[in-house]
């Protein structure tokens, strides 16, 4: 408890009219003893009376001598203009003298003898709320640095804020802190001053923007992806008007990936990015904005459609924007795009395109084209932008290269001098109606030794605000934004600039205020507001607070020219088949087949190219041994993505079901092509060629799969089994060894060690490997035939027991069947031990005739003894 103020956060005592707020009077006395004890011209009075207050004397002058600490203001910056409708900002400071626990916050105006007091107690910065549903192993709730938690903060009062702001429009208001100590409010120790401003000009609309987890995840094949496809859902987007305390969320739960959107100039039309079918990463949706949006399927375009695409290339219209009419949307399509994801949740991706031409798409005739004078495949042309006229295009271009050039390094951290290096100039160029004109590069934005990139243009078609950085574009700890003139001239770094990421910039559509977004407070990025003056002039920036949780980021702001209460939701019934593929996977993990591929095939109603849902209805065919009906639902995900590696995987998979090993391989072959970090499509390839006899090319294949699984017990099994089929003992040993250590239990790998050490002629070693597998599973064909097989034929007569040999084949047979001519085999060497002349050649005979046709190896192996059963020879 604060030995002046108690529980209170503040205690108000105001001079100003319009604000009509007194203090307790003991208090008063204390804000009017500070205030009277810094000498300044206009400070008000000392009290007449010498009483004692906090157990001090409020009389008590401080020693002349001794200068005032410099206490520093953090928040707000000096010189910071305010929107006239923003909601209070939380001031923040950090005061070095060691004795200071209570603070006096003073505002006082131009032109005027009045001030209005603040005593507060300094208390640390408020802890934003925590959405405990994005807190991952892979990133972590900020802290702060030490410098940050020190600070002391106090959130300016509703009532106070607003004379403030009406005190101080285009004049300063002056902002005062003095700390002192509780029990000697006359000793002024520190103090500190910043001036602020409250523009006339209003911010006048609302700003739509992407509320994100940060959540990068790798998978076991060591991919790594900068949001695990379960956080989907998470993203939010929102909109926010800055005189409300929080923002409006429009929609979340999204079952793909949206991203980078704009808007036309009369806030009538969304366009935006919004990932489709079949891996199609090209899908755009142009829809109106009403106070509950709903993006339909007729909205839906795909960039993909382009004609002059290369063969097999999928593009996927790398920052697209919509005229400021709403008539063409213009975008970078053929792109190549340098990748490189991290684990590290403060800088997660580097992504920047490094060949592409810009294309449009005409809303009045449906059809894309290139746009002539960005066409030229020599160069990358990217990051499009319009003049407010819609007559210009302005954008980012360099020369092409390989986003992964031969002996290419990945990237382990953003601006890694490993990165594909490359530097963008930005040009403008006449649109046309699409005919597309000569680009000219824009001088002070162009041929600068840096790269210069996401070009915005003001309303008033007279600025450009563009991003500086060393290297590439889009989320780099370096950028800054710079200003010039559309024609060209002389570059200004703009004054609102932070010290980490400055970005997706977006003028207001009066274009007095711009919003960005950086990382200078958080790693989770947040939203700040500039003003500009109608010669380009900006002013320190001003955080729009609590837009999201503290460890969620804000990303792609963007104001929208609509009323903040005619903009409620976004729907997105495009999207709903995902909702029925999700409930069907759900379905299908619980086992319940019949309902899940009724989910699919809803799925499929709503959105006949949904590949997944097509690939699924065939894993559930495949599951109910319906092979036949498996096939055309994969031929049909082949045709909408000839490189969908799964389709590949389970058209193999049915192929090898129906016995036909060579289509089979052929699929399994073109699956692991395509993911070949794939365990599954290694797996079943190699056991494939193993069938086929090609065992030098699936062991090949199994040390793969080892190396992608080196915990996975059953992997070393396969190896080992193609090594144990080789020929190759020793390493045959040692793989079912290391499998064992993995998993006692793991299944084949007891009888396989055995037979391999039975192979060496460690036939007791062998014996009791199978008898150690048997006791696992007593009724495992595999064990109890290979352990009657040893019994019944062990060179070392100490150990050949044919009634246990009898026993077990019997067993063996039983459980599969009469129909796994190995275990005949082993049934007639049993009762050949025993002499048992008549049954073994029966058995035998059995055998033969199920190995005969798919097995000519074995069926050899199986004819040579017969011959001496015959002659009563075991």
């Amino acid at each position: 408890m604060h030995p002046l103020l108690g529980q209170r956060t503040a205690a108000v005592w105001s001079e100003v009219p319009e604000l009509a707020l007194a203090a307790d009077p003991v208090l008063r006395d204390v804000i009017r003893t500070v205030a009277s004890s810094v000498p300044r011209k206009g400070t008000i009075p000392a009290p007449d009376d010498s009483r004692k207050v906090g157990g001090a004397s409020p009389r008590a002058k401080p020693e002349e001598t001794a200068p005032l600490a410099r206490l520093v203001i953090d928040y707000p910056l000096d010189q910071s203009v305010f929107p006239p409708e923003i909601v209070p900002p939380t001031v923040l400071w950090h005061d070095p003298h060691p004795r200071a626990d209570t603070w006096l916050v003073e505002f006082r105006f131009s032109g005027k003898n009045e001030a209005i007091y603040a005593l507060v107690p300094g208390d640390p910065p408020p802890a934003r709320p925590i959405d405990p549903r994005c807190v991952t192993k892979t990133n972590e709730i900020y802290r702060g640095t030490g410098y940050q938690a020190s600070a002391r903060a106090w959130k300016v009062d509703d009532r106070v804020w607003a004379v403030v702001k009406q005190r101080s429009i285009q004049r300063p208001a002056t902002l005062t802190l003095v700390g002192f100590h509780s029990s000697r409010p006359a000793e002024v120790l520190s103090r500190g001053q910043i001036t602020l401003v409250t523009s006339q000009d209003p911010v006048g609309a609302p700003i739509f923007y992407r509320d994100v987890p940060l959540a990068p995840s790798a998978t076991e094949e060591g991919v790594i992806k900068p949001l695990s496809e379960a956080f989907l859902p998470l993203i939010a987007w929102r909109l926010r008007d800055v005189s409300q305390p929080e923002s409006r969320l429009l929609l979340t739960d999204l079952l793909t990936c949206a991203n980078c959107h704009s808007f036309t100039a009369d806030g009538r039309t969304l366009a935006m990015d919004l990932d489709g079918p079949a891996g199609d990463k090209g899908t755009y949706a142009i829809a109106p904005v009403a106070r509950e949006t709903l993006i339909k399927q007729e909205h839906v375009i795909t960039w993909n459609s382009f004609a002059g695409k290369p063969p097999g290339h999928k593009t996927i219209g790398f920052l697209s924007s919509i005229s400021p009419d709403g008539r063409f949307v213009v975008t970078t399509l053929n792109e190549s795009v340098y990748v490189q994801n991290f684990t590290d949740y403060r800088f997660l991706q580097v992504f920047y395109p490094t060949r592409g031409i810009l294309g449009y798409y005409s809303r009045a005739t449906g059809q894309i084209r290139p746009l002539p004078g960005a066409d030229d495949p020599r160069y990358v042309h990217c990051d499009p932008t319009w003049t407010p006229d819609g007559k210009t295009i302005v954008f980012a271009r360099a020369p092409a290269k390989d986003p992964y050039p031969p002996g290419y390094k990945p990237a382990q951290y953003p601006n890694d001098p490993a990165e594909v290096q490359i530097q963008y100039d930005l040009y403008r160029m006449p649109f046309n109606d699409g005919r597309g004109g000569q680009p000219v590069p824009i001088a002070g934005a162009s041929n600068n030794g840096t790269s210069n990139t996401f070009p915005k243009v003001s309303p008033d078609g007279k600025w450009i605000v563009f991003v500086r950085c060393r290297n590439g574009q889009l989320l780099r700890p370096d950028s800054q934004l710079w200003i010039v003139p559309v024609q060209g001239g002389t570059a200004r770094r703009m004054r609102c600039n932070t010290p980490r990421m400055n970005s997706w910039h977006s003028f207001s559509p009066n274009g007095r205020w711009m919003v960005f977004s950086s990382k200078a407070n958080t790693p989770y990025t947040e939203m700040f507001l500039t003003h500009l003056d109608a010669e380009g002039n900006d002013s320190p920036p001003v955080l729009i607070p609590d837009s999201t949780a503290a460890n969620r980021a804000v990303n792609l702001p963007e104001f929208v020219n609509v009323p903040y209460d005619q903009f409620v939701r976004i729907d997105v019934p495009a999207a709903q088949y995902l909702r029925d593929g999700m409930r069907g996977i759900e379905l299908f993990e619980q086992g319940r087949l019949d309902e899940a591929m009724a989910c699919f095939q809803e799925a499929i109603r709503k959105q006949p190219d949904y590949l997944e849902g097509h690939v699924s209805i065939a894993v559930i065919l495949i599951e109910k041994g319906r092979l036949e009906e498996a096939i055309p639902r994969l031929e049909k995900a082949l045709t909408l993505d000839p490189k969908c590696w799964f389709a590949h995987a389970n058209l193999g998979l049915v192929r090898q079901k129906q016995g036909r090993r060579q289509e089979a391989i052929a699929h399994f072959r073109k699956a692991v092509a395509l993911n070949p970090k794939h365990l599954t499509a290694r797996t079943n390839l190699g056991r494939a060629l193993a069938e086929e006899g090609q065992l030098e090319e699936a062991t090949e294949h199994f040390r793969a799969a080892v190396k992608l699984a080196p915990q996975d017990p059953a992997s070393r099994v396969n190896l080992a089994n193609a090594l144990l089929d080789r020929g190759l003992l020793a390493e045959a040993v040692e793989q079912y060894q290391k499998a064992l250590e993995l998993d006692p239990r793991c299944p084949g790998a007891r009888p396989g060690l055995a037979e391999a050490l039975a192979r060496q002629g460690q036939f007791a070693a062998a014996l009791d490997q199978f008898r150690q597998a048997h006791q696992v599973d007593p009724h495992d064909p595999a064990v109890l035939n290979g352990m009657a097989w040893l019994l019944a034929t062990c060179p070392d007569q100490r150990l050949r027991d044919g009634t246990e040999a009898l026993r077990l084949a019997q067993a063996a047979c039983a459980a599969t069947g009469h129909q796994d001519f190995a275990s005949l085999r082993s049934l007639a060497a049993a009762n050949a031990q025993l002499g048992r002349w008549p049954e073994a050649i029966e058995a035998a005979q059995a055998a033969l005739k199920l190995a005969e046709l798919p097995h000519p190896a074995a069926a050899r192996d199986i004819r040579r003894p017969l011959d001496r059963y015959r002659s009563g020879k075991p």
